[in-house]
């Protein structure tokens, strides 16, 4: 992986949740190096919602994609959300 790589959270983990972050969401590598085993990816959310952020999420937890689609994220972001 690499600075701007698509990736998609491929496990949910209570340590992303907490943050937001479910499995099947989608974001971008943040940070042009791994630090300890984990990428900074930011998440990010369409309109006039605040984006997520940005996290720490280990490198195999991820998966490549070709792009991202935050509607993606807008719909398991509602899951969570009732």
């Amino acid at each position: 992986m690499k600075y701007l790589d698509c990736v998609e959270l491929i496990v949910e983990k209570e340590e992303y949740a907490k943050q937001g972050v479910h499995k099947g969401m989608q974001g971008i590598i943040w940070l042009e190096e791994s630090i300890n085993g984990t990428w900074d990816v930011f998440f990010d959310l369409r309109g006039d919602h605040a984006p997520i952020g940005d996290i720490a999420i280990k490198e195999e937890d991820l998966k490549l994609i070709a792009k991202t689609d935050v509607e993606i994220n807008e719909r398991i972001k509602a899951q969570f959300d009732k």
